[in-house]
């Protein structure tokens, strides 16, 4: 039943304001998010069905779903997938084990690849425990179609360098390693953080 009224609001999705957000995401994304392939990563399945309906939304036509980062990791070795959309906390293994394990892939596995951690928290430990992991971008529930287009184009059309040491591999966590970025958190001490994208109605804490 919650299925069905999350696909169901799917159709919904294509008011004028969709439709100008999913033509602003295909012209932010070279090939356009109809030709993308993402995985998704969620343990609840009424989440999998909205983050589902919300992509197709927006074009994307072929998605593979996982339920924790271990059958996820399964999927990554015989798909090539373009994006990720993971959650932070599932049971077996959570967001933060899977993209550290993403990022050990070797090389023909497509380690770089960009995920998105989504959570429903923003404390400062959380955020920074995902950008530690080599999270690309960090998205907060409630989830919409607009911080969703704007997550994927930033990941996908604005990627930071990805590096590899000794002690971590992901894209820099240096913010102003990006060419000409004005975006928010342009504070000295705040270029080691990911950005956060939220609602107007949910704001980080700190």
């Amino acid at each position: 039943m919650i299925t069905e009224l999350f696909l169901s609001w799917g159709l919904q999705f294509r008011t004028p304001d969709s439709v100008l957000l999913t033509e602003a995401a295909k012209n932010a994304i070279p090939g356009g998010l109809d030709r993308i392939k993402v995985l998704v990563v969620e343990d609840k399945q009424h989440m999998r069905a909205l983050l589902r309906a919300l992509l197709n939304a927006l074009g994307v036509q072929e998605i593979y779903e996982a339920v924790h980062g271990a059958q996820a990791l399964e999927i990554l070795r015989t798909k090539r997938c373009d994006l990720i959309l993971t959650d932070m906390s599932m049971e077996q293994m959570d967001g933060l084990e899977f993209t550290r394990q993403v990022r050990a892939l070797e090389r023909k596995l497509n380690p770089s690849v960009p995920i998105i951690m989504i959570s429903g928290h923003t404390e400062r430990d959380r955020v920074e425990a995902a950008r530690d992991a080599g999270v690309s971008e960090f998205l907060v529930k409630p989830i919409t179609l607009q911080n969703l287009t704007g997550r994927i184009a930033e990941a996908m059309e604005r990627p930071r360098r990805f590096v590899h040491t000794e002690t971590y591999s992901g894209p820099d966590r240096r913010r102003k390693s990006r060419e000409n970025y004005s975006g928010p958190r342009r504070r000295k001490e705040d270029m080691d953080d990911l950005s956060v994208e939220t609602t107007s109605a949910w704001k980080p804490k700190y």
